[in-house]
């Protein structure tokens, strides 16, 4: 049967379009085109010559697989803003009809956007560098030889062959199947495994499970069923985080607030004072700009994109930024043993033959299965590395490990008349309860070991009842080596009271031996995931009441990551093997093993590219000081547009003149927020994240805001009746300017706490710069400001000292009546 007549007769239509080859000697008809057959399977790849030949035609995988946002779109994000936007087309208009002096409000702008783009660019050259680093190399058969190749590199009609926990990167139709498995949860939700056999089709973004094999490529690039979910999941995103929404959040108010008070703003300075055009729009202007809180959206990009480049320089590569945030905020961490709690090697250390079954001849059969399998996990590993094959049997049929069988097998042509199948696998899977075999495993558990049954069946390996009535022949007993830094780690979470949960396909009783010697609380209490609840809220009551459970199935650790959540828990789940991916896939933060499979790292927002579990406290770390700072520098940035709203409506209601020039503010903000704001948001912050991040935000913001107004207003009106003459208002304006800069000092001050000395010296540093204007005669001149007698700046000093005083009990009586 030729190729083209199989895929019809199978009723698998042959694929097309722009990427798709044509075979030699296939003839299309002009007046009716038919689509030309897919590439045939070539058991040894192709040529170089078919593969430049391919290349050259365009037929190659070329899907843009990016780990940031370009450099276009990371300028462009910064760049267009709504509030730069507004601030540019202010900063004009200054340009036009004022000083310099009041225009410095754009050079910040543009110095602070240049910033963003810078750190954010080195964000992304360090993502980059990581994603290279941690990218997905596939096999592919080339010239009769394997290669792992970059993704990019593949070429319609590659032969790529597939392991255990191998993600499949382009569309294509299987050539070779050794017990091959394929979930394809991701792609159609269907949790259960799919077996593939020669001639099915397997489509990008789904990933093996057990057994092997090799496919024919027959759609690359952008033709490939699932190129874009592909591209998406290894880019740059910005998905979920509670701060950016909670900015956004408070951005939209922001504007709503600004819109009808600077209009009133507007009449009032143009048309009822009837003053000066130009310092009309001046001192408008200057009532405009504080309203808006430019630097906090800054301030937020500058601190995650440093966490990325502390966390690169550990070889933590970080998928999705909020994933910093995120770990943060999880107080239930999910670990899975292998791989996480234990190194992935392991080592025989004792085999025990059962029923008088001679040693030599069980070491025969499990040299047998070892070679078995091409792609042996690492318990099979360390069989083979203790057993060599004798290569006296030959395997006629194999079934691979699977994690929800928990055993694999091998049926084998020479043996001693009997049926030749045997199976390995977890001994109170594969006997029933209450088997003699099974009273001697259980002083192994609890020392932590691991054991394997090796039975034999007499039932043929394709029979779906193969592990039933197995008669076992020998245990074998094998030591995992724990990782040197899981206690510390274990011991860091404790300390910050986030749970962990040992969760494992492995017997419950050797999972809870691990993990109490590394010494994780409620090691000794271990639950059998066979006999949990299948709903969900009884399962979440044994999840809350216990730390470590054993045989656990693919689909129930993704039920119990659901049964977490549904208690209000933010759940973070680690690992590195195939049995991992859906759980990591819908847990709130999913971590994978640099050394894991391909599907773990693709699903994952983070990746320990150097397989280090010790480096999540840093991840924990800079979440935190993430958070913490931002919560910090936001209460400063929001303060001031309060208050800025609020003097703008003041100024309205009392039809009087606008106090302040851009100047004045952009000053205040220089030395109050902006410099204090920049080292705040980078500095060491160990606090707890906590949620409501907008509540915990207005809570401050508002008061002290409200306050700070109030107490320049006042100030303000007092000038108002003591000065007189044409020197005024600029005497008026340096009383009200000393008052709004003392409050506000107090209100950094605030924030600054607990106090260091660096930040001592930051407040005091500020105070200093803002007493150096005010004492220098050519920056008096410059920024207009010049104290006059001795009356009204004691005054100010003392309506500051009034204001101070009600904003720090103010605070206080904030933080027992509403804590966070």
């Amino acid at each position: 049967m030729t190729e083209r007549a199989r895929i019809d007769h199978d009723g698998r239509e042959p694929s097309g379009g722009p990427g798709t080859a044509i075979d030699a000697g296939a003839e299309l008809d002009p007046v009716h085109p038919v689509r030309p057959p897919a590439p045939r399977f070539k058991p040894g790849g192709l040529t170089t010559a078919e593969v430049a030949e391919r290349v050259a035609r365009g037929d190659v995988n070329d899907v843009p697989v990016r780990s940031s946002r370009s450099t276009t779109d990371i300028i462009r994000g910064n760049v267009f803003t709504r509030f730069n936007a507004i601030i540019g087309i202010l900063w004009v208009i200054m340009l036009c009809v004022a000083p310099i002096q009041d225009s410095l409000f754009g050079f910040v702008i543009i110095a602070n956007t240049g910033i963003g783009i810078i750190q954010e660019l080195r964000a992304k050259k360090t993502l980059d560098g990581l994603a290279v680093i941690g990218e997905a190399k596939p096999s592919v058969r080339r010239d009769g030889r394997t290669a792992e190749i970059s993704t990019s590199e593949i070429v319609l009609g590659d032969v790529i062959e597939l392991g255990p926990g191998d993600k499949v990167v382009v569309d294509g139709s299987v050539g070779e199947a050794d017990g091959l498995e394929i979930d394809e949860s991701l792609l159609t939700g269907e949790a259960d495994p799919v077996l593939k056999k020669p001639g099915d089709q397997v489509m990008s973004g789904s990933f093996v499970v057990a057994g092997g094999g090799a496919f024919t490529a027959t759609k690359v690039g952008r033709e490939a069923y699932a190129a874009q979910l592909a591209e998406e999941a290894s880019r740059f995103t910005l998905v979920h985080s509670e701060l950016r929404s909670g900015i956004s959040t408070i951005l939209k108010y922001v504007t709503w607030m600004m819109i009808p008070t600077s209009i009133g703003l507007i009449i009032s300075q143009l048309v009822v004072k009837e003053n000066n055009l130009d310092d009309a729009i001046a001192r408008t202007v200057g009532g405009i700009v504080p309203m808006i809180p430019e630097g906090l959206v800054l301030l937020t990009s500058v601190a995650f994109a440093i966490g990325v480049i502390r966390l690169g320089r550990k070889q933590c590569l970080v998928q999705e930024l909020p994933a910093i945030e995120g770990l943060a905020r999880v107080d239930v961490v999910c670990l899975d043993k292998t791989g996480t709690l234990t190194e992935g090697g392991m080592d025989v250390t004792e085999l025990r033959p059962l029923g008088g079954a001679d040693p030599a001849y069980v070491k025969k059969v499990l040299g047998a299965l070892g070679e078995s399998d091409p792609r042996p996990n690492a318990s099979l590993q360390a069989i083979i590395d203790a057993y060599p094959d004798s290569a006296e049997w030959r395997c006629t049929e194999s079934l691979p490990f699977s994690s929800a069988r928990k055993y694999s097998g091998a049926s084998f042509s020479e043996g001693d008349g009997e049926n030749n199948t045997w199976l390995l696998g977890a001994p109170d899977v594969l006997l029933p309860a209450g088997d003699p075999a099974l009273d001697e495993i259980d002083d192994l558990n609890e020392q932590g070991l691991r054991v394997l049954l090796l039975a034999r069946s007499a039932r043929e390996l394709d029979d779906e009842a193969v592990a039933t009535g197995v008669r076992p022949t020998a245990l074998v007993v094998l030591e995992q080596r724990l990782r040197p830094d899981a206690a510390d780690t274990l011991r860091y979470f404790e300390d910050q009271n986030v749970r962990a949960k040992v969760i494992s396909g492995d017997n419950a009783i050797s999972v809870g031996a691990v993990a109490g010697k590394l010494g994780l609380p409620g090691a000794q209490n271990t639950v059998d995931a066979r006999g949990l609840p299948t709903e969900q809220a009884g399962m979440a009551e044994v999840l809350d009441g216990n730390s470590v459970f054993g045989r656990v199935t693919p689909q129930q650790k993704r039920d119990m990551v659901g049964a977490l959540q549904s208690k209000g828990h933010t759940v973070a789940m680690t690992g590195d093997g195939v049995n991992d991916v859906l759980a990591l896939k819908d847990a709130d933060i999913g971590v994978s093993m640099g050394s894991g499979s391909e599907a773990t790292r693709a699903v994952a927002q983070i990746v320990l590219l150097n397989n280090s579990f010790s480096t999540l406290p840093s991840v924990v770390a800079e979440g935190r000081r993430v958070i913490g700072n931002i919560t910090r520098v936001a209460t400063l940035f929001l303060t001031k547009t309060v208050y800025s709203v609020l003097l703008a409506i003041l100024v309205v209601c009392s039809q009087v003149e606008y106090p302040f020039l851009p100047r004045h503010l952009t000053l205040l903000s220089t030395l109050t927020i902006g410099i204090p704001a920049f080292f705040l948001a980078l500095a060491p912050n160990k606090e707890r994240a906590k949620p409501h991040f907008v509540k915990r935000v207005m809570r401050y913001a508002i008061p002290g805001g409200v306050i700070a107004a109030t107490a320049t207003f006042v100030t303000y009106l007092i000038a108002r009746h003591h000065y007189t003459g044409a020197e005024a208002l600029p005497a008026e304006t340096s009383a009200a300017t000393l008052t709004l800069f003392l409050t506000s000092m107090w209100v950094l001050a605030i924030i600054a706490r607990p106090y260091t000395w660096w930040r001592v010296a930051l407040v005091g540093t500020m105070g200093g710069a803002f007493l150096i204007v005010l004492i220098v005669p050519w920056l008096q001149d410059f920024f207009q400001l010049k104290l006059v007698g001795t009356t009204l700046p004691w005054t100010a000093v003392a309506v500051a000292a009034a204001a101070a005083t009600l904003i720090e009990f103010t605070f206080r009586w904030v933080d027992r009546k509403f804590p966070a």
